[in-house]
């Protein structure tokens, strides 16, 4: 290495990597702004609104055997009272003696007020080709009244603490082929996927900025997507086996994430890629 033609080649190598590690650096940079743009521009005429007028009307609408509407289903804070509830939840209620999120509550008003068997409750939760889900508008209505309001998830009773413990622990947990868990993805800094930034989740930052944009508008799917979707879809992702709908794990991983997002202005539906 004391020739000095291959101290030039030397240094040109390295220059030549560190070029090639700015450009795609500023490559990166660059989408990850475009898309912040992109989204940006969507989010003025978000399609969501279209599901939040369709579940407030199904909302006041009598249903079911019993022919009554969901006026009088208690998210949390009384009867009726819509404004302010998704930020507290998920949340343990007496009538049920279980933590439940959202959706788990909204199957549970259905079965008992408007008199739906639970397995037609629960049939189409998630929206599709030919098909529309009820369950994707009434969460698109219920957590558009709760837009600027600070999560606040307690988290005091038992129940609460064990699912927020249960939670933490299955957000950790490694399995499936691919040995991954949801840490894989959301537990470290400056991770991407596909030019999708990965929120580290681990921190009270990641973990508002996610959680508060939840449910949302999926432009490359043309549907609103609740959390429950999400975190099945993940579950897909990683090889698991399906997360069943309203079941107390997907309940769990939820309260562990919303406690973590404690803060946060609520912002959602949201819009995203």
């Amino acid at each position: 290495m004391s020739n000095p033609r291959w101290r030039a080649f030397a240094r040109i190598a390295v220059l030549s990597s560190s070029l090639a590690v700015a450009i795609v650096a500023l490559a990166q940079t660059s989408a990850v702004d475009e898309i912040a743009k992109y989204r940006a521009a969507l989010q003025d005429g978000n399609p969501a609104e279209l599901w939040e007028a369709r579940g407030a009307e199904l909302w006041k609408q009598p249903r079911g055997p019993n022919k009554v509407s969901l006026e009088k289903c208690d998210l949390g804070l009384g009867p009726g009272v819509v404004k302010g509830a998704y930020t507290q939840l998920p949340r343990y209620f007496a009538d049920a003696d279980r933590v439940m999120d959202l959706e788990t509550r909204l199957v549970w008003c259905m079965v008992k007020l408007q008199g739906f068997s639970e397995a037609d409750a629960v049939k189409n939760h998630f929206g599709g080709p030919g098909r529309k889900s009820d369950n994707e508008a009434f969460v698109a209505f219920v957590t558009s009244e709760s837009r600027g309001i600070p999560m606040n998830v307690a988290a005091t009773h038992p129940k609460e603490q064990e699912m927020y413990r249960l939670g933490e622990k299955m957000f950790f947990f490694r399995g499936g082929p691919y040995d991954f868990a949801c840490a894989s993805c959301h537990g470290v800094d400056n991770q991407r996927i596909r030019l999708q930034d990965l929120p580290n989740l681990t921190t009270k930052e990641g973990a508002q900025k996610a959680y508060s944009t939840w449910p949302a508008y999926r432009v490359s799917q043309g549907e609103l997507r609740t959390f429950q979707w999400r975190l099945n879809d993940c579950f897909r992702q990683q090889r698991f086996p399906e997360l069943k709908f309203t079941s107390d794990a997907s309940i769990a991983l939820t309260m562990f994430l919303a406690k973590n997002s404690n803060g946060a202005a609520y912002d959602a539906p949201a819009i995203k890629r």
